[in-house]
């Protein structure tokens, strides 16, 4: 009987989680997408003097958009960045855009 309480409550826990998880998004989710990008972009798109990677910090959502669709339409070269692009959704791209836009 007590393994039946148990399990129940968990899977009520489960389901509260899950309905809570379901509801909101995550109010991270543009930090932790632009975090892929330090390697070559600088921490919050800081990046380091000399190192050959354009800064993204603080540049315009709107051109960092448009830079990134010429790289997923091949438009402008690049040697990873059309590769990378086409790893995100539109709207994963506009976060990420609109994360370094805000950095300053």
């Amino acid at each position: 009987m007590k393994l039946l309480r148990w399990t129940s409550a968990l899977c009520l826990v489960g389901a509260v989680g899950a309905a809570q998880a379901a509801g909101q998004p995550d109010p991270n989710l543009a930090r932790n997408l632009a975090a892929t990008c330090a390697n070559c972009h600088g921490t919050n798109g800081r990046a380091v003097a000399g190192a050959g990677n354009d800064a993204l910090a603080g540049v315009d959502k709107d051109k960092l958009m448009q830079k990134l669709r010429d790289f997923r339409s091949g438009a402008k070269p690049a040697t990873i960045m059309h590769q990378i692009s086409k790893g995100y959704t539109e709207a994963q791209l506009e976060l990420i855009a609109a994360y370094f836009a805000a950095q300053k």
